[in-house]
């Protein structure tokens, strides 16, 4: 089945997940959030805090579609534009790194490598834009609460490295240096993998509307 990443922007916001499409963990304020949580506007704030990034600094996300059917996302975005981040117990975000905050593949599509090929993507324009690091605040206990937070298992297998543990949530970091690398030795196993396997597909209308797991705990946590 064939499957492609497209960069995120207005037109696709869409092809979120309805979860995650309105979920503003990453984007604003806890205090923000709660509010916007309670006057039902979560999903005018996405839509702003992406038009903002966008604006200011430029791409800031991946789709996965496999199909033509949305199978995951990624979010990236400076640490100033993440508001979370300074909430974090293991923060800040180092001066010379972008953040990724989130990673979400659909379960009917997991342990299909969609979550390194997420990954690979974020390697590979981060690299193009001669960004040094990337960074992401890890969850050590997936599956328990903080949906939106990538579990720090995942990070590690796909090339982060913890720079500032904690029992909950680490903070890690990949320098793309060595990213490059890895992201060649990822490019040649997924040719492989994609040329040999059959995606299983579902209906596709359920697909937008199905609870996300994440691309480390969601089954593809295990991923590949």
């Amino acid at each position: 089945m064939s499957w492609h990443v497209a960069a995120l922007n207005l037109d696709n916001l869409g092809d979120l997940p309805k979860r995650c499409r309105n979920c503003v963990y990453w984007e604003v304020s806890p205090k923000l959030a709660e509010q916007a949580d309670g006057y039902g506007t979560t999903d005018l704030e996405k839509e702003a805090w992406l038009s903002e990034v966008l604006l200011e600094w430029g791409s800031c996300g991946r789709v996965v579609y496999v199909g033509g059917a949305p199978a995951g996302y990624v979010l990236f975005a400076p640490p100033a534009s993440v508001p979370r981040a300074t909430e974090m117990p293991t923060g800040p975000v180092s001066a010379d790194a972008v953040l990724l905050t989130t990673m979400q593949v659909l379960p009917e599509f997991s342990g299909e490598g969609l979550g390194r090929a997420l990954a690979q993507a974020v390697v590979k324009e981060l690299v193009r834009r001669g960004v040094r690091a990337v960074e992401a605040f890890g969850d050590a206990r997936p599956g328990t609460e903080a949906d939106c937070v990538v579990p720090a298992d995942f990070l590690r297998s796909v090339g982060f490295k913890t720079v500032r543990p904690h029992h909950r949530w680490p903070r890690l970091r990949m320098e793309l240096r060595s990213g490059i690398e890895w992201k060649s030795d990822v490019e040649a196993a997924l040719e492989q993998l994609f040329n040999t396997v059959t995606i299983p597909m579902q209906a596709p209308a359920p697909i937008p509307t199905k609870t996300p797991v994440r691309a480390g705990h969601c089954r593809a946590s295990n991923q590949d």
